[in-house]
Order: C-alpha cells, then sequence, then structure tokens
C-alpha cells in the first residue's frame, strides 16, 4: 500500500484506520463533524496522533504512543499536498508563477520551473489565465489552479478536503472534469459528503461516523448496496437493520423485513440489513389487498420535490410517488400511510 493510516485522537473522539494504494483514489465520505477533516490533518501534518502510525510509500511520516511522540516528519518533508475549499493561492503572483513554485521551491531552475508550469497550465486548459493574478479569477478558476499548483509540486499523496463545497453550482462540473483527468494516476484522498465527488472520482470509499469508519468497498458496491445508515443516505436508498429470524430482518419497530440475501443458513439472530429504494414503495391510507409481503404503518414526517417525482418522507422510510398519489392520498405530514414493499425488491446481507 502507498498510503495508510491507523491513528487515533481521544480529544476529537477519532479512532481511525485507512490505507489507500498506488494511483488510487479514496473518498471519505460522513456527515459534518464525522472526522473526515481531523483523517486528512493527520496526513498532512497538521495534527498530531495521540496513538498510532502514519506511512507513505514505507516511510514512516508521524508515530505515537499514548501522546508520546515516536515518529514526526515536517508537513513541508512529506510530499503530501493538501487543497482545502480555500484554494489559498499567491496573491502577487501570476497564475503561471503559482504552479512554478512547487518545481522552484524543490531546486528546479526558474527556466525549467516555468517550463514545467506552462506544461500543466496547458494540460489544464488553463494557458490563457497564465498571466492573471489570483484577484482575477473567479472561484471555479482559482480553485483549477490551485489543483494544479499542488500537483505540478509532485505530491506522493494528494489530499482534497471538499474542494467544490465553496463553489457555484454551475462551475463544479468544470472542476470535476478537471480532477477526472488529473487523478488518474495521482494517489489521492478527497473528503466529501458529496455523493458525485465519490461517483465520478473515487475508485473506492471510506465511510467516516462518529470518528469511525462504518463501512469500506469500491465506489459501486457501496453506493448500490450501502451497510450504514450514511452509506444509505446519500445512494438514496432505505436501510433498516435488525436482526435474522430465519425468514427475514426483525428491526427495532417490530416489523419483520423479507427480502433476497445471497448468505445461506445464516443463524438467527444475526446482525442483518435491508436495503431497497424509495420508488420502490407504494403508499396507502389503509392496508392493501392482497397482502404484500412488507407492510409498515408509519406517519409522514415531510413531503419535497424530487426529480419528475415526489419524496415523502416518514418516520421509518421514504417513498418516491408521483404528484398525482401525493394529491389523491393528500399526504402531508402527520398522515398516517401504510408503506408497502415487494420482497423482490430487498436486499438483505450481513451488516
Amino acid at each position: 500500500m502507498t498510503f495508510t493510516l491507523n491513528a487515533s485522537v481521544p480529544s476529537r473522539g477519532f479512532d481511525v484506520t485507512v490505507d489507500v494504494a498506488e494511483g488510487r483514489t479514496l473518498a471519505l465520505l460522513g456527515p459534518n463533524g464525522a472526522g473526515k477533516s481531523t483523517a486528512l490533518g493527520l496526513a498532512a501534518g497538521t495534527l498530531r496522533p495521540h496513538d498510532g502510525e502514519i506511512t507513505l510509500d514505507g516511510r514512516a511520516l508521524a508515530g505515537a504512543r499514548a501522546g508520546r511522540r515516536t515518529v514526526w516528519v515536517a508537513p513541508h518533508r512529506r510530499r503530501v499536498a493538501l487543497l482545502a475549499q480555500d484554494p489559498m493561492l499567491f496573491p502577487h503572483l501570476s497564475v503561471r508563477d503559482n504552479v512554478a513554485f512547487g518545481p522552484r521551491s524543490q531546486g528546479r531552475s526558474r527556466r525549467e520551473a516555468t517550463a514545467a508550469a506552462d506544461g500543466w497550465l496547458a494540460a489544464t486548459d488553463l494557458t490563457a489565465l497564465a498571466g492573471r493574478r489570483p484577484a482575477a479569477l473567479s472561484g471555479g478558476q482559482a480553485q483549477r489552479v490551485a489543483i494544479v499548483r499542488a500537483l505540478a509540486a509532485a505530491p506522493r499523496l494528494l489530499l482534497l478536503d471538499e474542494p467544490m463545497a465553496a463553489l457555484d453550482v454551475d462551475v463544479t462540473p468544470t472542476l470535476r472534469q478537471t480532477l477526472q483527468h488529473l487523478l488518474a494516476r495521482q494517489t489521492t484522498v478527497i473528503a466529501t459528503h458529496d455523493v458525485l465527488d465519490a461517483l465520478l472520482l473515487a475508485d473506492e470509499i471510506a465511510v467516516i461516523d462518529g470518528g469511525r469508519v462504518v463501512e469500506r468497498g469500491p465506489t459501486a458496491e457501496v453506493l448500490s448496496r450501502p451497510r450504514s445508515a450514511f452509506g444509505a443516505s446519500i445512494a438514496g436508498f432505505n436501510l433498516l437493520s435488525g436482526t435474522w429470524t430465519g425468514h427475514g430482518v426483525a428491526t427495532a419497530s417490530g416489523a419483520v423485513v423479507h427480502g433476497y440475501s445471497t448468505q445461506a443458513d445464516m443463524p438467527a439472530g444475526t446482525a442483518m440489513t435491508a436495503v431497497f429504494r424509495p420508488a420502490a414503495v407504494a403508499l396507502h391510507l389503509t392496508d392493501p389487498h392482497g397482502s404484500p409481503r412488507n407492510t409498515f404503518r408509519a406517519t409522514v414526517r415531510s413531503v419535497e420535490p424530487h426529480g419528475a417525482l415526489v419524496r415523502v418522507r416518514t418516520d421509518q422510510l421514504a417513498a418516491d410517488v408521483t404528484p398525482q398519489a401525493v394529491a389523491e392520498l393528500a399526504l402531508v405530514p402527520g398522515r398516517a400511510v401504510v408503506a408497502t414493499v415487494k420482497a423482490a425488491e430487498v436486499d438483505v446481507y450481513p451488516r
């Protein structure tokens, strides 16, 4: 593995182990305050671990036992680049000179550094901005330049902390396209709460919640079969957890959810998760005829537009229904409903 982080910071309730292979991108997903930025700070050297070890290419960057430092490499000697929401470009330098700063600081001649900067700017369609100062750039342009400046320094590890969070929604697609191109062979960790960042940029996802990794796996797997509440919420799934009865998943509410599982002969009491899409949920005011396999009595909490449909959130799950259904059933907060889901629409697997 190129990068490994196995560290704890008790004062922040943080205890995380993650690794990233050469040339791969790992997305750290999680709600605000989950510990994503703490992980990046530990990797960059802006934060010290209380216990654990951080390595890059087999070289220890930081190590500590019970708060006592055993290894410490200064941030500027780590070959790690951290880019946050603020581009932090040097205001007195042109775009070209900003990009050339990394190669220049590594001992390359002015001519070599400038040639390298021009190459990076040409490769990312930023040549037209080469002579501008940061004050003359838009937010999206400045963030693109900041990313190129970071990569021009040839970091072994690139850290991106919510790089799109401070940008207008109309410029984020351009920045994502830039990152897709640049991260192809760059070892990267990106902290985000936006599922599109993970879907378009990351090879793998680690879901962090409460300072712990609660889910880890390939991007497609985590987003299609989430095992954590946050993973399910960002992927747009319903997730109901409980224990296996031998026939279904018994939840804390008393419901038993039936579905499809590839696991055979699981003992009763096994911790299990049932996952299904909101579009698979039908809402009724009374028990429907035919008694569908999964039935939940719930109360509507909110009703909001969701593309061409309407997402109805209840105290147990979410359903995507048509505007006509909302009108016919008079779905408003406080309305008691019966939600049904066919067992064939539910995936069930161990937690």
